[in-house]
């Protein structure tokens, strides 16, 4: 183990030198100097990046870097380590970094990127999208829409949002139980910002959905991981917290498909998590992010349709629907008294939503565009999913496990044995393709599944990546 390596550097954000660079830069005259030696074992990406005051990314990258060039070792399980054979410094500065520039390219430049599940943006419905949003301009009152609006959103609009959830998600809201914000991202931060109190314990999904965490992290609030199966979050954990002592404010889940690993809570786990929901007074933080996309009969009913549950918060959005660019989601609550917090808190940060925005999506879901649209994608994606599913039965079935998601827009892959995911990472670099490692939706360095987004890659581009991730497994 590593003893009494004090990393000493001053980064330059104004160098022409990328930081990560720098960062590597620095462990090389470390290991120059003999400062570290052969064998010392480095502490985790997580440890430098709060250390350095860096996105750990950007450690992550530097460590790329010296694993490539040979200044470091990865061994499974135990960590990054200075190699016993080390590189000669002014070859290694003369072949792979002559500068930072061409060192930047190469990395930065990937010709492949797999995400966590876009949307495909090329199928919006971008012409009538900018169709409905002139005619609004022509409409003889277009002045009355050109002042203030409500915080909470425009009203027909939230009219509409509340009879999706009633009629297509059993839920029974009505426009005053619901706020539509600027995205699920910002809904979570209000959310956050006027349910917690600084000290206030939340537990989330671990592996789970990082920016929802620092939403409530900003607020304060101290997270308590809960582990996930093919059954969704392990209730038994949620009772070994509550048995603790430990006053939970609230629980942030993904049932439908569970972010990242697809699975959906299981009907016991629901009303079972329910059931503790009243007993103990938290609220259930329910993010919905992907419902539309259903490729069976049809989707789950979401925790907060259940009558029985109290207390509950329930986060969509319409961007995956229409394009990512289209910035709007909502938030729904039981608590009118939340939501008025939550439209006051809106409005001293952005006064009001883009009502004319609203109105146009409005026209597209009265006109029935958005329900074509949404048929349309999810064939779309279906297809997509079928076509992802025979590659990697070809080529990874062997080598990892998987099942076929009944929607949504990713895969979650499990290698059959513990792998670096970090080496593999930098291997695909030098591929040119580009992955989300583990690390982005976990506490720990535990988690050994990635999530394969396929919905925004052609079927060229999915073999490819597919094929690539194979060869390394």
């Amino acid at each position: 183990m590593l003893r009494g390596w004090k990393f000493e550097i001053q980064l330059n954000e104004q160098s022409d030198k990328a930081i990560y660079l720098q960062i590597a830069d620095a462990i090389i005259k470390d290991i120059h100097s003999g400062r570290l030696k052969p064998g010392d074992a480095l502490p985790g990406s997580r440890n430098l990046a709060q250390l350095l005051k860096v996105n750990r990314n950007t450690v992550v990258e530097a460590l790329n870097v010296l694993l490539i060039e040979g200044w470091l070792v990865s061994k499974e399980r135990q960590g990054t380590f200075v190699a016993d054979t080390l590189p000669d410094f002014k070859e290694v500065q003369k072949a792979n970094r002559i500068t930072s520039a061409t060192k930047n390219t190469a990395i930065k430049h990937y010709h492949l990127q797999i995400d966590d599940g876009s949307p495909d943006s090329k199928i919006a419905p971008i012409t009538e999208l900018a169709r409905a949003y002139r005619q609004i301009f022509n409409q003889k009152a277009k002045w009355q829409m050109m002042g203030y609006g409500n915080e909470l959103g425009d009203l027909e609009f939230r009219k509409s949002i509340v009879q999706m959830l009633n009629h297509q998600r059993g839920m029974q809201v009505n426009e005053q139980n619901i706020c539509i914000t600027r995205g699920s991202q910002m809904a979570m931060y209000l959310t956050a910002q006027c349910l917690f109190a600084k000290g206030d314990y939340v537990l989330v999904e671990n592996p789970g959905y990082k920016p929802a965490w620092k939403a409530f992290e900003t607020a304060g609030a101290k997270l308590l991981s809960a582990r996930v199966d093919k059954d969704g979050l392990l209730t038994e954990d949620v009772i070994s917290y509550l048995k603790s002592g430990k006053k939970i404010k609230a629980i942030y889940v993904t049932p439908h498909r569970q972010y990242p690993t697809t699975a959906t809570l299981s009907l016991k786990r629901r009303m079972e998590l329910i059931r503790l929901s009243n007993k103990y007074g938290f609220t259930i933080i329910e993010d919905d992010y992907d419902n539309e996309f259903h490729f069976g009969y049809r989707p789950v009913l979401p925790l907060s349709s259940f009558t029985e549950l109290k207390n509950y918060v329930y986060i969509g959005t319409m961007s995956k629907v229409v394009a990512p660019a289209l910035r709007i989601g909502y938030l729904a609550s039981h608590n009118s008294t939340l939501i008025e917090q939550v439209g006051s808190l809106r409005k001293i940060i952005d006064v009001q939503s883009d009502s004319i925005m609203e109105q146009a999506v409005l026209q597209l879901i009265k006109d029935g565009t958005i329900k074509r649209h949404i048929k349309k994608s999810t064939n779309h994606y279906k297809a997509k999913r079928d076509f992802t599913a025979t590659v990697l039965n070809k080529y990874i079935k062997d080598k990892a496990t998987y099942a076929i998601p009944d929607g949504g827009l990713a895969f979650w892959v499990v290698p059959n044995k513990q792998v670096d995911w970090l080496q593999i990472s930098h291997k695909l670099q030098t591929k040119g393709i580009k992955i989300i490692t583990p690390d982005v939706y976990s506490f720990d360095e535990t988690v050994n599944g990635i999530r394969l987004g396929y919905g925004s890659l052609s079927e060229k581009e999915l073999e490819e990546g597919i094929i690539a991730l194979a060869k390394i497994l």
